[in-house]
């Protein structure tokens, strides 16, 4: 069995929500009581849009909160009521926006904020994507390119430091879809973001604590239903295809 490599103890040590919306912004709170303790771990978040009428149904906002950012409506309750900092930016999401990052967590809905989250990223830097239908959600782990995934698995301390992108194991996700918004209720079940959220700290708070040891995980509220894909490299292999495989046969090789 492989654990996730932890970098949150190391010389990086913040996490980025990136969408502050359905479920980012019960991710955001879900977070500060996750890392009550660990002042060491700074926490920001990122969105550009403004809370709207339409939000309050589903999302995690007050009516106060009506026309302001939501990354800065949430930042400024959850500092208050936390008792800790809350960065924010409300500017689209830059490279330079995840320095000392150990982990992003994407909670947005379209294919261009992915594909910027993706641009960001890079092997040191994890990424959780989380995304739902209806009734339905997954969450993805990933953090590497194939040139940095052979040699990511060390057998010897069961680690591993390298997983193939969500957006590559899930190639749909940067294909832009018009029709599908977060924002509208009508496409989205009253507690699926909820559920999602309470999903997203579940993942962080295995990374946390090194216990970690799935990449994927998939939740069907229709059947009550939660799968989960280990770490592995055969699992890695069977979803990467032939030039993943490939590469990782020429590394067990050396």
């Amino acid at each position: 069995m492989y654990y996730l490599a932890n970098k949150l103890t190391d010389y990086r040590n913040a996490i980025a929500v990136v969408g502050c919306g359905g479920t980012g912004g019960f991710v955001t709170e879900g977070l500060c009581r996750l890392l009550a303790g660990r002042p060491q771990v700074e926490l920001r978040l990122i969105d550009g849009d403004r809370v709207e009428e339409r939000n309050l149904e589903r999302q995690n906002f007050w009516p106060e909160d009506l026309g302001h950012f939501k990354a800065q409506a949430l930042a400024e309750r959850l500092a208050r009521r936390y008792r800790r900092p809350v960065a924010y930016s409300v500017a689209p999401l830059q490279k330079g926006d995840l320095n000392s990052c150990a982990l992003v967590v994407g909670c947005v809905d379209n294919a261009e904020a992915r594909s910027a989250i993706s641009q960001a990223v890079s092997p040191s830097l994890w990424w959780l994507d989380a995304g739902n239908g209806r009734e339905f959600g997954q969450v993805l782990v990933g953090n590497a390119s194939y040139e940095g995934l052979p040699g990511a698995f060390d057998e010897g301390k069961g680690l591993c430091h390298a997983l193939p992108l969500p957006t590559w194991v899930r190639p749909e996700l940067l294909v832009p879809n018009p029709g599908a918004s977060c924002g509208q209720a009508v496409e989205q079940g009253p507690t699926i973001n909820q559920w999602m959220a309470v999903l997203v700290v579940e993942v962080v708070r295995r990374l946390l604590e090194g216990r970690l040891t799935w990449w994927q995980a998939y939740l069907d509220l229709e059947t009550m239903g939660l799968r989960t894909v280990l770490a592995t490299p055969e699992a890695v292999s069977r979803f990467s295809g032939t030039r993943l495989k490939s590469l990782i046969r020429k590394e067990g090789e050396k």
